[in-house]
């Protein structure tokens, strides 16, 4: 009897399957500069029985292609090397970008915890002041949060979060759109009356 299906991510919180641990580097187009989201990993827990994983579709059931700039892209062509140089040859379609050593999935809790003790060491040697303490899932929202801040579309957030429309993402960052309010108002101002904003 399934007991309950955890976040790839956010384990305990949220009840859908997460993209990041299943994307395979066959699934970014170098040249083009993006990645296609097609699948998604779901750890299922069964009662009495232990857990599994399971790779489907992602959340929404539909892939999608998401730009990469040219940081995140050089970054990835250079773990894309060091993988290879470990224990895959570095063109290797099938293995995880995110994988183990041998190219599979990752157990996702473990990832998880694997990202929280490398930001609590990064908080004791910086400060803890420095760095806010953050779950995985939480750097989605601080990317959204920062692209919508800095005036991109609500659409094209929306599509970069797989969203199935923006009404939905205007749902979960409504307080983003309101400290934009200002900033609109002085904009609408100086185009009916002049000025600059």
């Amino acid at each position: 009897m399934l007991g309950h299906v955890q976040h790839g991510c956010l384990v305990g919180e949220d009840l859908r399957p997460c993209w990041a641990p299943a994307l395979r580097w066959g699934d970014i187009d170098w040249t083009a500069s993006r990645l296609s989201i097609r699948r998604a990993v779901t750890l299922i827990k069964n009662k009495g029985e232990g857990q599994s994983l399971t790779v489907g579709k992602t959340t929404g059931g539909k892939p999608r292609v998401v730009d990469l700039d040219a940081q995140t892209l050089a970054m990835l062509k250079a773990h894309n090397v060091s993988q290879g140089g470990i224990a895959l040859p570095p063109a290797r379609d099938d293995a995880c970008v995110l994988g183990s050593l041998q190219g599979t999935i990752r157990h996702p809790e473990r990832f998880s915890r694997r990202f929280e003790t490398a930001l609590k060491q990064a908080r004791a040697e910086l400060g803890e002041d420095a760095l806010p303490a953050l779950r995985l899932h939480d750097l989605r929202h601080t990317l959204d949060t920062l692209l919508l801040a800095a005036g991109v579309p609500v659409k094209v957030v929306s599509e970069r979060l797989g969203h199935a429309n923006a009404t939905m993402t205007l749902g979960v960052y409504a307080h983003v759109m309101l400290g934009m309010q200002q900033e609109a108002a002085e904009k609408f101002g100086a185009l009916l009356y002049g000025g600059t904003a």
